[in-house]
């Protein structure tokens, strides 16, 4: 079914280019897999991204992370913040099956390099997580390494936004939240490159809901009255991806303008929510093996780094915006009912 994002009602983010799918998979080699649950009060799920298309563990991409409030479980980021590199697949999935994700990511990394443990050491999977108890009997530890490897083995370009994978159960500024995406593409005088966004949004308290800059939220909640508003306890979990040749310093620096973008929704960063950011880049493979020769990084110039700034900005505002807009009103655990922002869009 085609979904209806943001852009469908009329509502354009920012003024840079976007990619043809308006997603993180306009990043060439990136690719995104659901495995979503929905049975009785569970309503949960996995999402997977994968950085390219060969062997991430033998040819790794440079990778960095930004916590911009740690309230948050996530796995393999010290390693990525310490060697700046990433190698394997990036899970997201609910607070309590973070352990049962990177068992699944080292055992199909395993599987594919029949020597990591022998003669070329160990495995860092990374894994991100939300809460979804709003929506999620959590306490079922619902997901299984099974449900992970199917996100991992059924990847594509196109995939659905919203209420899929590990958007299931996940609530945005008092609405129903989830898996959003959009991209954004800079021209220098030496190429053409491209910017990429996946959130998982949980994240913010309606009130402070912002639109495309024009305040939303009160009015909608004047049309909600029966449904009870809780303090900002959520999270969000941001995926950037990009091939534009950076250093990992400067893709630190890129990443943490997600901030900007989530703030621009009406988020401030309340104590309870966990705002994470794991950013990549794939224009420089670093090789597992050490090569005989020394290695040629390629990195732009630190003036050139503003279009970066804001695109990832921009992407990730727009890709908050899509979460919610094109995740269905739903009902879970107990009889709790988020509502779709598209049902507040004319």
């Amino acid at each position: 079914m085609l979904q209806k994002r943001i852009r469908d009602y009329g509502i354009t983010i920012g003024t840079q280019r976007v990619g043809p799918l308006n997603k993180i998979t306009d990043v060439e080699g990136v690719t995104v897999g659901h495995s979503t649950i929905h049975e009785g009060n569970v309503h949960t799920g996995v999402t997977a991204i994968l950085p390219h298309q060969g062997n991430l563990f033998q040819e790794k991409v440079m990778g960095a992370t930004y916590v911009i409030n740690g309230f948050g479980k996530t796995v393999g980021t010290v390693q990525i913040d310490e060697l700046g590199t990433i190698e394997t697949p990036i899970l997201l999935t609910n607070t309590l099956n973070i352990g049962t994700c990177s068992e699944a990511i080292i055992e199909w990394t395993l599987a594919e390099n029949p020597d990591i443990g022998k003669t070329l050491g160990t495995v860092n999977p990374v894994v991100g997580e939300c809460n979804d108890y709003v929506l999620n009997d959590i306490r079922s530890i619902a997901v299984t390494k099974a449900h992970a490897y199917e996100a991992m083995n059924h990847t594509s370009k196109d995939f659905e936004e919203g209420a899929n994978g590990a958007g299931t159960g996940m609530k945005c500024f008092g609405l129903k939240g989830g898996i959003g995406s959009s991209s954004r593409i800079i021209d220098f005088n030496y190429g053409r490159y491209t910017f990429g966004v996946l959130v998982l949004s949980n994240f913010g308290m309606l009130p402070e809901f912002r639109l495309n800059g024009e305040s939303k939220g009160k009015d909608i909640q004047l049309k909600l009255k029966d449904v009870q508003q809780e303090p900002d306890r959520g999270s969000i979990m941001v995926i950037v991806a990009t091939d534009l040749p950076v250093t990992e310093r400067q893709l630190n620096r890129i990443i943490k303008r997600t901030s900007v973008g989530i703030s621009r929704t009406g988020s401030f960063l309340g104590n309870g929510s966990g705002d994470i950011v794991i950013g990549f880049s794939t224009a420089n493979k670093i090789m597992h093996q050490k090569p005989n020769k020394l290695p040629s990084i390629q990195a732009i110039h630190e003036d050139d780094i503003d279009k970066a700034f804001l695109a990832v900005a921009d992407a990730t505002e727009e890709a908050i915006l899509n979460s919610m807009v094109t995740a269905q009103t739903t009902v879970g655990r107990g009889g709790h009912k988020l509502y779709s922002l598209s049902e507040f869009l004319s």
